[in-house]
């Protein structure tokens, strides 16, 4: 299988995402990544197949590609992520790029060596200057050209100023918790459907008719001694 661009995992937990965004404007040090775990089935066979497309392959910035993409329900997959907090803030640090199973690669890492590529700042990749001579270009043109494309025409600008508390790091993890919690329902009604749970006898009536029995018993026992 050929390597595959965008895709990632926490350093620390291992647990698989999806590289959206690099590089936030203002923010160099942070990307934002989906989480596997936190889309349902369809969101993430959606996914996936965007990535594994010649479209997901070939954007600089996945992210790029999911606004051009709808999923199954009809809705733009960017926006639709973004809404339900998929979008997820990250320092660089902590993502490490998965593009085989034998190479992995700091986020952190790789964005210093693609700037230093392409001799910019690892700021300047977020805002798309592809190289130095253009970076010149655009600042000689309009000096306050580089803070206004970060401003007008990004979409993790919205993120670029949200600084990541403890209170927003917890109802993130909240948000994907609801999402497995809601997935493990489903998945466990579709195993009930394939192999319905055996009933059981409930234990009160056993008990209950052994307290009678018993009860009955000594009042027998009674009436004779009498």
């Amino acid at each position: 299988m050929p390597d595959l661009k965008h895709v990632a995992r926490h350093v620390a937990s291992k647990k698989k995402c999806i590289v959206a965004y690099r590089v936030i404007p203002n923010a160099a040090d942070y990307c934002l990544v989906v989480n596997s775990e936190s889309l349902d089935a369809e969101q993430h066979d959606s996914l996936m197949k965007l990535i594994e497309s010649n479209t997901g392959q070939s954007a600089y910035e996945l992210a790029e590609a999911m606004q051009r993409t709808r999923l199954p329900d009809g809705r733009n997959m960017l926006q639709a992520f973004h809404t339900q907090g998929k979008l997820v803030k990250m320092p660089t640090r902590d993502i490490e790029m998965t593009p085989n199973t034998q190479t992995t690669i700091n986020l952190s890492e790789l964005n210093d060596m693609i700037a230093e590529q392409r001799g910019v700042t690892v700021q300047d990749l977020a805002l798309g200057i592809k190289n130095a001579e253009e970076k010149k270009q655009v600042l000689a043109e309009n000096p306050e050209a580089v803070q206004q494309e970060a401003e007008q025409t990004n979409p993790a600008e919205a993120y670029s100023d949200d600084v990541l508390t403890d209170d927003k790091l917890a109802a993130q993890y909240r948000s994907q918790a609801d999402a497995l919690y809601k997935e493990a329902k489903a998945l466990r009604d579709q195993a009930d459907e394939l192999d319905p749970p055996k009933k059981k006898a409930p234990a009160t009536k056993t008990a209950s008719k052994t307290a009678k029995t018993t009860s009955s018993s000594g009042s027998k026992k009674a009436t004779t001694s009498g």
